[in-house]
């Protein structure tokens, strides 16, 4: 399948912040990571993807020729969507809306903050208890293929 390359405005991924779970534990975890590995499958896409809850990492696979080379992209959209309670994509459009893109703030660490699409907060009742990030396409849609599996994890 050809992949298009998407493009978001905030107003378009606002919704993303009202997404909550009943409840979401390591069943839930790998339910959700191997429903990211069916999209990225079914999309023959590229892509690694970690599903972590607290600090455990409870889910990673890695499809094609993703490697070591991700786990750094990984692990800084994951810490971009903690630190600032929304999707990593999210952080990085409402920065280029503002006309300050994220690369130039000086107040956080860029080693370990990615502002880049690819992670999305879990959160239950509001709360993030964790992350599903994926890394290896353009962000875009390293953020789509994460969007995707948490619409069809919680149309199951």
């Amino acid at each position: 399948m050809t992949h298009t390359i998407p493009t978001y405005t905030v107003a378009e991924l606002e919704y993303l912040n009202d997404i909550s779970f009943d409840s979401f534990d390591n069943n839930d975890a790998v339910d959700l990571g191997l429903i990211a590995v069916g999209v990225i499958t079914d999309w023959d896409l590229n892509l690694a993807v970690d599903v972590v809850l607290a600090d455990d990492l409870v889910f990673r696979a890695k499809l094609k020729t993703t490697g070591p080379g991700n786990d750094e992209w990984l692990a800084g959209k994951a810490a971009t969507a903690l630190r600032f309670s929304e999707a990593s994509i999210l952080v990085k459009t409402r920065h280029i809306e503002a006309g300050t893109p994220f690369e130039e703030r000086d107040d956080v660490d860029h080693d370990a903050l990615k502002a880049y699409g690819g992670s999305i907060p879990l959160k239950v009742a509001g709360a993030v208890v964790g992350t599903i990030t994926l890394s290896g396409e353009a962000d875009t849609v390293d953020h789509e293929v994460a969007a995707e599996a948490v619409r069809r994890y919680l149309a199951r």
